[in-house]
């Protein structure tokens, strides 16, 4: 620990290890948020790293497409003022993604930066992301690079509330460990007390802090939140559906029911809302309840994930066409 440099990372903290002392010789940072959770590491060579001893790496860039080609200018590269074609790379496996920053894609491949993060914070940890393409632009002890203030991704909502969402959503969809929804509830509430200016952004704050405090079972907040949602993005089927959830466990069946209706109207193809909707009408309309079972086993034919809903669905449907 004594090798490591600590900073503040928001509400989260960043340990880097520099080029000198780690094996990869890359400045090392590795990311933590307010609960001392690993979300995120950078791998940064301000010098370049040649690829050519890489085959692997080489092989799995070529089969990449890439997602971004920008001219970056690399002070501890540049012999002269002027500037390298670069190429961003995406990979990543079920809950992890990486990122890869490479100089002269082809067949001398320089690689620049590497990221690795959980997915929620992915966006965070671009090497596009300016505050990083400044890391080698400006690396500690060389004189800077060319300037480029408009070059990089910059986020217009606030990097907390950015942040606070990310562990929300690591917390509430188990990215790391068990579901946690005490730490998503007081996370999706940071992030909406930091602020959005994107209403999309904000209304999905309100929904899944309903969802939080649904998991919470503290329903009446969880629908305060999800009507929240819709004040602000009316419509949405997803809000709808999950809102429909909450009145029925609220006993509100009239509510739940035509919040359901309301979500497959929007949405015909929905599965899970037809599925609600289908419950909701079981015991008032056996028929409309049949019609929309068959309707959601239409949607999800072939979806092995499904597979015991649709086996519950199917005895449902048996049962309720008894005479």
């Amino acid at each position: 620990m004594a090798s490591l440099k600590q900073q503040v990372w928001g509400a989260g903290q960043e340990l880097i290890l520099s080029s000198d002392r780690s094996a990869s010789h890359a400045d090392e940072s590795y990311f933590f948020d307010e609960d001392g959770l690993l979300v995120g590491a950078l791998f940064l060579f301000s010098s370049g790293l040649d690829l050519a001893p890489y085959p692997v790496l080489r092989e799995t860039l070529s089969k990449l497409n890439p997602v971004l080609d920008f001219y970056v200018n690399v002070a501890n590269l540049s012999s002269k003022g002027s500037m390298d074609s670069s190429t961003l790379y995406e990979t990543g496996d079920e809950k992890s993604t990486t990122q890869y920053l490479v100089l002269a894609a082809g067949d001398h491949p320089t690689l620049l930066q590497a990221s690795i993060t959980i997915d929620p914070y992915a966006s965070l940890f671009s090497p596009y992301r300016r505050e990083f393409l400044e890391r080698l632009r400006n690396p500690t002890g060389t004189k800077p690079g060319q300037k480029l203030e408009s070059q990089g991704a910059e986020d217009k909502e606030p990097f907390p509330s950015l942040q606070q969402f990310a562990r929300g959503e690591t917390a509430q969809l188990s990215y790391c460990g068990v579901q946690n929804y005490d730490i998503a509830a007081d996370a999706y509430q940071k992030a909406i007390t930091s602020g959005f200016s994107n209403k999309v952004r904000l209304a999905e704050a309100h929904h899944k802090l309903g969802l939080a405090w649904e998991g919470k079972e503290q329903y009446e907040k969880a629908k305060g939140e999800m009507l929240q949602s819709l004040a602000i993005r009316p419509n949405t089927p997803v809000v709808l559906n999950n809102l429909g959830t909450v009145y029925a466990k609220l006993g509100d069946k009239a509510n739940a029911r035509a919040s359901f209706e309301k979500s497959v109207t929007l949405r015909p193809n929905y599965a899970i809302a037809r599925y609600h909707l289908a419950e909701a009408y079981e015991p008032t309309d056996p028929k409309r309840a049949v019609s929309e079972y068959e309707t959601y086993l239409a949607l999800v034919e072939g979806i092995p994930e499904e597979a015991d809903r649709i086996a519950l669905v199917q005895r449902r449907i048996k049962d309720l066409k008894k005479p």
